[in-house]
């Protein structure tokens, strides 16, 4: 039987704060509970996107990391993660927060109450017109996959889940990286950063000349190196897994959203996958499309491209080697699959 959509989302919030309250009432119960993480036959798909917002933030961290200016209400982050139904392969594709779309006629506008027509827009814009439940629709729509879960992180809720992390994440860079918006400024080799500091390395795309792709490369490592970290013992540590997920997870209610229980079920799924058998890769990109009216510079997808390597995770197979598919009009933007295990720093 089919639910209205409305009511699944009831379902969900109420799911979602029984599992906090059981977490409440017994901290040890969380990780036995059953999580209702769903097994699809050709893998799982979760978007994980990383909001714009300094909700939280004090005026000191403002100033410390250079976190100031006005928010963009939008998504910078988007990652389409695919985790095959064999639980032995995960493939994480960056969608370039300038990527051309339409959003679809009678859609309103969560801002205005203003249903609109159809018009072209960022595919960051989505969030802000209409919320995670729009972004889910709208990268169904380019991609041809369903999107399971969904996952949103803010500023806040970013550092703070890096400063889960005794020790905090491992960056490594080959070159100096001095990023005067960002305010990061790395000398060669590698570096323990906490969250404030992390933040700044990962939202930085103006030190090596490659922008947004350089920053999408940036953000896939630290995944990587997080990953790392997790299995440098906070796997075996129930409490300290726990508090990531939860503060990973947030409180925030948003329509598919994982549930930290879903999350803790994710890692023990995961929680011997080797790190190089994560693949990461940027959606294959054509170059620029001409400046469009009310929507300015975007970028286009490679069409060949991006339908190949979207039928591979439709058909729950590994990323399309470098080879088969097109080069870019933007050098910065080359597709190149990386194994995790090339990522990590040494």
């Amino acid at each position: 039987m089919k639910f209205p959509r409305s009511r699944r989302l009831r379902r969900a919030l109420l799911a979602s704060a029984a599992f906090t309250a059981l977490a409440a009432l017994a901290p040890g119960a969380l990780a036995v509970a059953p999580s209702g993480l769903p097994s699809p036959q050709q893998g799982l798909n979760l978007l994980v996107v990383g909001v714009d917002s300094r909700k939280g933030v004090t005026e000191e961290e403002k100033e410390r990391f250079r976190l100031g200016g006005r928010e963009c209400d939008c998504t910078d982050v988007m990652m389409l993660v695919h985790v095959s139904a064999e639980n032995d392969r995960i493939s994480v594709v960056g969608l370039p927060r300038d990527s051309l779309t339409s959003f679809p006629e009678e859609h309103q506008d969560r801002r205005t109450g203003k249903v609109h027509a159809a018009h072209p827009a960022k595919i960051n814009n989505a969030w802000a017109e209409g919320g995670p439940a729009f972004v889910q629709e709208t990268v169904e729509s380019m991609t041809g996959l369903p999107v399971h879960r969904y996952l949103e992180i803010d500023f806040r809720r970013f550092m703070d889940t890096v400063d889960r992390l005794d020790g905090g994440v491992a960056v490594c860079t080959a070159e100096p990286l001095k990023d005067p918006v960002t305010g990061i400024d790395l000398q060669p080799g590698t570096k323990r950063v906490g969250g404030g500091e992390a933040l700044q390395y990962v939202r930085s795309r103006r030190a090596d000349g490659q922008m947004d792709f350089g920053r999408i490369r940036k953000q896939q490592r630290f995944v990587v190196n997080t990953l790392g970290r997790l299995r440098a013992g906070v796997l075996d540590d129930p409490a300290a897994l726990r508090a990531f997920a939860s503060t990973l997870r947030g409180t925030a209610a948003a329509e598919r959203g994982i549930s930290a229980a879903e999350l803790l079920a994710l890692a023990a799924r995961l929680k011997d996958l080797p790190l190089d058998r994560t693949e990461f890769a940027t959606v294959p990109v054509r170059g620029f499309n001409p400046s469009v009216a009310g929507v300015g510079s975007t970028v286009a997808w490679d069409e060949a491209g991006a339908a190949e390597v979207f039928r591979r995770l439709r058909e729950d197979r590994p990323l399309p080697e470098a080879g088969a598919v097109a080069a870019s009009g933007i050098p910065a933007a080359t597709y190149r699959p990386t194994p995790g295990a090339s990522l990590i720093c040494p």
